[in-house]
């Protein structure tokens, strides 16, 4: 085989070589920003992050009908993600993430999560080399000596957190006792973004209405011939700040099935009778969601928020939890940080931990969480979890 030597004065090798170095850079930065985010198996997104960012590269390269070579971009794209695969693997060998914990107040509960090698430190004279950091519950009263600690090791360079912030960014939950700055940092999440998440989400909205349409009429004809009543299903839900709307999906229950009073009725269980053969296919797959994109192009709701509940049910959960409401800061959405995560839930503890997804998303809000939330979606479509 012989090889041009004069193939990077070629004008397309030379764009192929430019995009290549700015989907890599891209791929890169979303990859560190996403790895960094709670509960991410970082080698698990680093296919989709670099496909991501080399697919919009050479989407506007195609568009633009620039010439460049594909075989070239393949194999940059192909040499990116083994090579971070690569880094990945020996990183977690050599150097698996540390803890160290100072006891005292409220770090019992850091035993619960896992992925991490937990130190637990008797004594202040113990040191232990290659930590992360060092966390401490820096609320309680601890002694002279685990303070002296402390700051030793800030003066030596190691990270010290406060036994919330780590839990926090290990679990993707914030546990509210009262609402507070201390809590949330900003009780608005961020204006400009909440603006350009809302263009973005009606030009997704219209698209998926246009180009699928032909799907959305098809299931609405085999919902009709699966089962008597109308194919979509409206129900009125509490949205965004608080005020109340009717969402559309794609009926996939049976009309007129005995239920309880309306509490009850507003809940899907598992296993639910009342859920028909055809409704068990779309739910799982969550294709009955795909009507709220007229909701969305309303302004009623957003492909990625808080899942809106419906209105008996929100009512209840704000008679029981406290600071229920302040979920309705964001516009609610189809899917969220608390459904990839924890899936379908009714019961008022299991709203809770909900609650605590939600607020996580609420004071983390920025379009890297959104990008994994959507990357999440995508398995759990193709692996239907936590549907009822």
């Amino acid at each position: 085989m012989v090889i041009d030597p004069n193939i990077l004065s070629y004008s397309n090798i030379q764009i192929t070589i430019f995009a290549g170095i700015v989907a890599h850079t891209f791929g890169f930065f979303f990859f560190r920003r996403i790895g960094n985010l709670p509960g991410v198996a970082a080698a698990g997104y680093i296919m989709p992050t670099f496909a991501l960012s080399y697919g919009l590269v050479y989407l506007i390269i195609f568009l633009f009908r620039i010439d460049y070579s594909a075989f070239q971009a393949s194999g940059s794209l192909t040499l990116s993600i083994l090579w971070y695969f690569g880094l990945s693997i020996l990183s977690r060998r050599l150097d698996p993430y540390s803890l160290a914990v100072i006891p005292g107040g409220a770090v019992g509960r850091l035993e619960e999560i896992g992925g991490v090698n937990w130190h637990w430190l008797a004594s202040p004279d113990i040191i232990i080399d290659r930590v992360n950091g060092v966390v401490a519950d820096l609320r309680s009263d601890l002694s002279d000596e685990w303070e002296r600690y402390i700051a030793d090791r800030a003066l030596s360079g190691t990270p010290v957190y406060h036994v919330k912030q780590i839990s926090e960014s290990l679990t993707g939950r914030v546990e509210i006792e009262h609402l507070s700055e201390n809590t949330l940092g900003s009780l608005n999440p961020n204006q400009a973004y909440l603006k350009v998440k809302q263009a973005l989400d009606w030009v997704a909205a219209l698209f998926i209405l246009v180009v699928f349409s032909p799907l959305l009429l098809f299931v609405a004809a085999a919902i009709k011939f699966d089962s008597a009543g109308p194919a979509l299903f409206r129900q009125e839900r509490m949205g965004y700040r608080g005020k109340i709307y009717e969402v559309y999906k794609f009926r996939t229950m049976k009309l007129g099935a005995p239920v309880g009073d309306e509490k009850e009725e507003a809940i899907t269980k598992a296993g639910d009778a009342r859920i028909t053969r055809l409704g068990q296919f779309l739910r799982k797959f969550r294709i009955d969601e795909l009507p709220q994109a007229f909701n969305i192009l309303r302004g009623e709701m957003s492909w990625i928020g808080p899942r809106p509940e419906a209105l008996v049910l929100s009512k209840w959960y704000e008679a029981e939890l406290p600071f229920y409401r302040y979920r309705h800061i964001v516009r609610p959405g189809i899917t969220g940080w608390a459904q990839v995560n924890q899936g379908h839930v009714a019961a008022v503890d299991d709203v809770l931990e909900k609650l605590h997804y939600d607020f996580y998303y609420i004071k983390n809000f920025s379009p890297w969480l959104d990008v994994l939330i959507v990357f999440r979606t995508i398995r759990t479509m193709l692996t239907g979890f936590g549907a009822r």
